[in-house]
């Protein structure tokens, strides 16, 4: 018996193939003694969790019978889980032998938060993907350093907007305070909104350089038109449901205007019909998103202002999504008025 207290991995895959298999074979060589790991599968048709449980019989596969996206996923892993401890890993990632150890150490330093390590491309060397996730005050998030490359420089554990759901370490404890993930969203910014709810009742996001995860990124849709209406759509809903109606009116000018700009980017991407829809979406479901507003504000502890002020004025887009000059103008744009919002709001 080990006094180590156990920790819960969750993989949730979708026809990851053999990404799953290096992903488990990583965490087997983890230095951390007490792993429980946990698949759950949204119907693969290509075999790879049942290859996943021949190949690892001792690990605990979940076949859920329909697809019910990441955020349904993963809950139905959470909810299995026996662990004190739970970590939310991609399957398409491989975890150095010491991850897990140095997020434990940075949650027993720290206590309760949602945290995330260094994440590293798989397939490009030294070429950063996150070095901790930032949320802006217009609902947009980014991976701080994406593209970047690796330098060699001391970093520290240091908090951030919200922990990248790549691999995302926290408590059981810290999910019972939080809620877990929000169906709604069904897939994309879940852990933007998971790590905004967590921050409105005073938990923090951190990251942990040197805990490192290798991942190989969007192995499942990329940058398509499906990819870019959950984004949309869950950005809009974030906005209406997190912050407050007197937060969203000093601030509704400006996001008319952000939200002008954000049309003609879908329309220069041959996206319009995906803005539409994730528009029309937000309408149909008003009723939803208002319980889920009031829901929210009532557990609210940390107000908007006290949040927004340390929200970047800056995004980060990568090259692969728009055009430079475009990322400059946008930043441009973006900067202005979120400087103006938090003026006004402060």
């Amino acid at each position: 018996m080990t006094d180590l207290p156990l920790v819960s991995v969750i993989i949730l895959n979708y026809n990851a193939g053999d990404l799953l298999l290096n992903c488990i074979n990583s965490l087997k060589k983890s230095t951390y003694g007490n792993l429980e790991i946990i698949v759950v599968d949204n119907i693969s048709s290509d075999n790879s969790q049942e290859k996943c449980k021949e190949k690892f019989p001792e690990i605990k596969l979940i076949q859920n019978k329909e697809n019910l996206g990441y955020c349904g996923g993963n809950n139905v892993g959470i909810k299995e889980a026996k662990g004190k401890f739970i970590v939310i890993l991609n399957p398409d990632t491989v975890v150095e032998e010491n991850c897990i150890d140095e997020l434990i150490s940075a949650y027993n330093e720290f206590g309760k938060g949602l945290y995330q390590p260094k994440i590293l491309s798989l397939n490009e060397e030294n070429i950063i993907q996150s070095t901790g996730n930032m949320l802006h005050v217009f609902g947009f998030g980014f991976a701080r350093d994406k593209g970047n490359r690796v330098v060699n420089k001391i970093e520290e554990i240091e908090k951030i907007g919200y922990a990248s759901g790549t691999c995302l370490f926290t408590s059981r404890e810290v999910f019972d305070k939080i809620g877990l993930l929000d169906e709604f969203l069904f897939l994309y910014h879940d852990d933007l909104d998971l790590g905004w709810r967590a921050a409105q009742i005073g938990i923090n996001s951190y990251y942990v350089p040197k805990s490192k995860v290798f991942h190989v990124e969007s192995y499942s849709l990329k940058w398509s038109s499906k990819k870019f209406y959950w984004l949309e759509r869950n950005r809009k809903y974030c906005l209406l449901t997190h912050y407050s109606k007197k937060t969203h009116d000093e601030m509704r000018f400006s996001l008319m205007l952000v939200d002008l700009f954000v049309w003609v980017f879908y329309l220069s991407k041959g996206f319009l019909g995906v803005k539409i829809k994730a528009e029309l979406d937000i309408k149909k479901n008003k009723r939803f998103i208002e319980k889920k507003y009031l829901e929210l504000e009532n557990k609210k502890i940390v107000s908007d202002k006290d949040l927004i002020k340390n929200f970047p004025d800056e995004i980060f887009v990568p090259k692969n999504v728009s055009q430079e000059s475009m990322n400059v103008k946008f930043n441009s744009i973006l900067t202005k008025l979120s400087k103006k919002v938090k003026e006004k709001i402060m």
